[in-house]
């Protein structure tokens, strides 16, 4: 429900935002590809926009740099929807870039540049702490953990946004390469997993965080802490395992042709965030969170099936339209620009 106002609560998202450079051509090496196309991105801004764009109210909190790319990624949140209180520019470091390889398969491998970039370099001192106490959710990866003095302002934004009341919610998002070590990924990464109210983790995280190659329950809930209200672990294609402190479960995703799994996490996360930030008991009921789930994971699908991660986030409408259409969803992913703005569907 919303505030007694009428205003729906603000999930506020800490983190990166930077240039995403897409091979124009699927499927070959960095070095092979004939060009590049640009593309924001930053897992912690596409949660925002994911957010804004189901209708939600979102906020971002970040570093860019004081450069045309810096000023670009802003206006690309405000065009969006997403309040920009809380963006800072900095004007000896630049907007942070990201090489992205697209496999045949869809999925990506990852080359950085950022010596330091501008996210690094947010400072506790220049967070909008007023902005931050008003998040109903406040959201975080673990990118902003890696560098000083980066690190101490994610770790006061999180303690003021706890002491507020607002609810935790905490996607690693690992990008391995930009650590110094894998055991340093696994120690700072964990070394706030019990502040988190929610945490979702891939299938690839999972393994990657507890060293196991079994990917079952017992192996999902040695993640998990007393404090804890949801643990997500999603598994691409497969749909995504929960756990609460009362149940588990599995909720089954939809097939797709997916085109480009950029921003399906986030799209997840989002829509997830999105249905629980005015009705938190959503977390205590199964049958309300397992639709709740579901909703999350269409938003997720339909997300691979575009080229980019923000263009291919999906409306409220369109996300209820692919749910609704049982029979045509396939039709409707392939002409998904013809993506129906009235209800019922009317392909």
């Amino acid at each position: 429900m919303a505030s007694s106002t009428g205003e729906k609560g603000l999930i506020v998202s800490f983190g990166e935002m930077l240039i995403d450079l897409v091979p124009t051509v699927s499927g070959v090496s960095l070095s092979e590809s004939p060009g590049f196309l640009k593309a924001p991105g930053g897992a912690p801004a596409n949660v925002a926009i994911a957010v804004s764009r189901l209708g939600g109210r979102a906020a971002f909190v970040g570093k860019l740099g004081d450069d045309d790319f810096g000023h670009m990624l802003a206006g690309i949140l405000r065009k969006n929807g997403v309040a920009d209180q809380g963006i800072n520019f900095d004007k000896g470091a630049r907007t942070a870039l990201a090489f992205v390889t697209l496999r045949s398969d869809g999925e990506r491998e990852f080359m950085f540049y950022r010596n330091p970039s501008a996210d690094m370099l947010l400072r506790p001192d220049e967070l909008n702490l007023e902005l931050i106490r008003s998040a109903k959710v406040f959201h975080y990866g673990s990118i902003s953990l890696i560098t000083e003095p980066c690190r101490s302002a994610h770790m006061k934004a999180m303690e003021v946004a706890k002491e507020a009341g607002a609810l935790l919610s905490y996607d690693p998002n690992l990008r391995e390469p930009l650590w110094p070590s894998p055991e340093e990924a696994r120690t700072q990464i964990m070394s706030i997993w019990d502040k988190a109210d929610i945490i979702k983790v891939s299938d690839v995280e999972l393994e990657f965080l507890t060293e196991n190659k079994t990917m079952d329950d017992k192996t999902a809930m040695s993640l998990w802490h007393p404090n804890l209200k949801l643990l997500l672990v999603t598994l691409g294609e497969k749909g995504c395992t929960y756990f609460t402190k009362k149940f588990h479960g599995t909720v089954e995703t939809f097939p797709v042709d997916a085109v480009d799994t950029t921003g399906a996490g986030d799209s997840f996360v989002g829509a997830l965030l999105h249905q629980i930030v005015d009705d938190q008991s959503v977390l205590e009921e199964e049958v309300r969170l397992r639709k709740v789930l579901r909703f999350a994971n269409a938003c997720g699908a339909i997300t691979t099936t575009k080229k980019g991660a923000i263009p291919a986030l999906p409306s409220y409408s369109e996300a209820q339209c692919f749910l609704k259409d049982k029979k045509k969803r396939q039709t409707y992913l392939k002409f998904s620009k013809l993506c129906c703005t009235a209800s019922p569907c009317q392909l």
